[in-house]
């Protein structure tokens, strides 16, 4: 059996790290994609957020149906809802 023995607790990462970046979400029902500009315990915030639709091709830049939400100033994602996050696309 092999076991982890050491862990290390590293501050500043997951969604903090991604802070300023643009991210997708993928989330239970929709993606969203957009500038990460807030973080609580409870939600996220993008700014200039979009809905993705229809992604396209991975290797791509950008997606292939996505819509903007109507107010760039920010969009508010429930943290419960994410199922993976990460730098994907614009």
């Amino acid at each position: 059996m092999k076991k982890l023995v050491e862990v290390q607790e590293v501050p500043n990462e997951g969604l903090i790290a991604l802070m300023g970046e643009v991210v997708t979400l993928f989330c239970m029902n929709y993606f969203y994609s957009g500038r990460l500009i807030g973080v609580n315990d409870d939600c996220v915030l993008l700014e200039n957020c979009k809905i993705v639709y229809e992604t396209g091709p991975f290797t791509e830049k950008h997606w292939k149906e996505a819509q903007a939400l109507p107010n760039p100033k920010g969009h508010y994602v429930m943290k419960a809802a994410i199922e993976s996050f990460g730098l994907v696309k614009e």
